[in-house]
């Protein structure tokens, strides 16, 4: 029987490997998406750049709401059972009301203003609030999304009166039903159907879901974002506080140098995915109508009496945060 050498250079050389394995940090990452959305996406290129500086710090992504379920992620990060998770923060509304900014009609123009909403006093507060709760941002996004109507374009706030509408949050909700529209409450996932039984008229999604649930093949028209829009969806990838600060300088400095690239990334991308999907509605023969400046503003005075209205009353700080949020040009 041949017998094979091992030398001691070997053993010891495989011996120290196992032990710097063993003693890599590992953190925890979850979201609900699938491996091929864009969140997923983002939260990839920080555990791939983390992995390749080389800093004993590992990143492992449960995507597809495999450890926690979609809006029960806030908590666990805060009370540190969780590293890092990427979510809507609106999801997060009902602990901190302030949240429910990320999520409100006509607070965003396009990409670029939100990107300078994300450099902003405004993202300043947002933060303070999520520091309280141990909590901290290490990637800005926003996605965006538009309208689509079975039967007619959807443009302005007269478009949509009279007509059974879904609408993405609950600012929504309320800004169409001031507009006259009637609500329709579902998720993302249930609107190709109500729309192919006549149960819905329009609906108001993101630019990704609008693709993915092939929305297509239901509707006549698509108002995609584009110059302007008024669906925009704060959707950041959090860390627990007290985690990053209990990681050694090295391994902090690779995490935000990380992140900073995959922010970039994430405009890139959020911008073309509304790109792609206007090309795969023109494709499908659907009418493309483009928002107006004008019919913009026709919103946000619509916004102001509902839903502004409605967080102001709801939060003492809510006229502080919103004027804020509102002086971002």
């Amino acid at each position: 029987m041949r017998i094979k050498r091992i030398s001691i250079a070997t053993v010891l050389a495989t011996g120290l490997a196992s032990a710097a394995v063993a003693n890599a940090e590992e953190l925890r990452l979850s979201h609900q998406w699938s491996t091929q959305d864009i969140r997923h996406k983002v939260a990839q290129i920080v555990a791939d750049e983390v992995a390749a500086a080389g800093v004993d710090l590992e990143i492992t992504i449960f995507p597809s709401k495999s450890l926690f379920p979609p809006r029960e992620q806030y908590k666990p990060l805060s009370r540190g059972q969780l590293d890092m998770t990427v979510l809507p923060l609106s999801y997060a509304g009902g602990q901190q009301p302030a949240y429910n900014l990320t999520l409100m009609p006509g607070l965003v123009k396009n990409h670029d203003h939100a990107a300078r909403l994300n450099d902003s006093p405004f993202m300043e507060r947002l933060e303070e609030t999520m520091a309280e709760d141990d909590v901290m941002v290490l990637v800005h996004g926003y996605l965006a999304g538009g309208f689509a109507g079975k039967d007619k374009c959807i443009t302005s706030p007269e478009d949509v009166q009279g007509l059974q509408t879904r609408a993405a949050g609950k600012a929504f909700e309320q800004m169409l039903a001031s507009a006259g529209a009637s609500i329709a409450s579902m998720a993302s996932s249930e609107i190709y159907n109500a729309m192919q039984t006549g149960v819905l008229d329009a609906a108001n999604t993101s630019s990704s879901s609008f693709v993915s649930y092939r929305l297509y093949e239901q509707v006549k028209c698509y108002t995609p974002a584009a110059d302007v829009a008024l669906w925009f969806m704060y959707q950041p990838l959090l860390m627990n506080k007290s985690t990053f600060d209990g990681l050694s300088e090295a391994q902090q400095t690779a995490l935000r140098e990380a992140s900073a690239k995959a922010q970039d990334f994430y405009l890139e991308e959020a911008k073309k995915e509304d790109a792609a999907s206007v090309e795969t509605f023109r494709e499908a023969g659907v009418e493309i109508a483009e928002m107006s400046a004008e019919e913009f503003e026709a919103w946000r005075a619509v916004a102001q009496e509902s839903s502004y209205k409605s967080f102001v009353e709801d939060l003492p700080e809510g006229q502080e945060l919103l004027d804020l949020a509102l002086s971002v040009e």
